[in-house]
């Protein structure tokens, strides 16, 4: 019996397919690793637990299923759940059952760590500003916006979290 033959390798990337892909690659390196060391020191929190607690701090009542949280975060419950964990450490969120159905677990920012995202955002944003907004203009950030949320909806075509999403103020 003979074996299928194998399905024609794609096309190589071009020469500036690749130069493109090198920039990306770099940026997806660099930037959350000064994110994540801005946050770190001036706030004890890492990017990704620092968009937790802003996603929270925006929602109602600063409450979300963490289920919710999961999908805003683009992360698995087992991921987000070790987060809530050390954000609870540090008395920022807390854990309760859904009231309206038992089967959901909340997550509920506290009063310090409602503070603490006081503290940390005008840092983070003002890092934000300098390496993403003071480098390009008004046009270019905005085509990188839909340039990346055409390349996250094709990595996951669930709908993207945004941070006025939830928000009553």
């Amino acid at each position: 019996m003979s074996t299928p033959p194998a399905p024609p390798a794609p096309p190589a990337l071009t020469d500036e397919q690749l130069d493109v892909w090198a920039a990306v690659a770099t940026l997806l390196e660099r930037l959350p690793a000064a994110l994540d060391a801005q946050l770190q020191r001036d706030g004890d929190v890492t990017h990704f637990e620092h968009g937790v607690l802003t996603a929270l701090d925006g929602a109602p009542e600063r409450t979300l299923r963490l289920s919710t949280l999961a999908g805003y975060a683009s992360c698995t419950l087992s991921r987000l759940s070790r987060a809530v964990t050390r954000l609870e450490a540090k008395g920022w969120v807390r854990r309760v059952v859904d009231p309206s159905d038992g089967r959901f677990t909340l997550a509920v920012l506290t009063g310090e760590g409602h503070a603490q995202v006081e503290r940390a955002t005008p840092g983070h944003q003002s890092l934000v500003r300098r390496l993403v907004f003071d480098s390009l203009t008004a046009a270019q950030a905005r085509q990188l916006g839909v340039a990346a949320r055409r390349v996250s909806e094709a990595v996951d075509p669930a709908p993207l979290w945004r941070p006025t999403d939830g928000r009553t103020r």
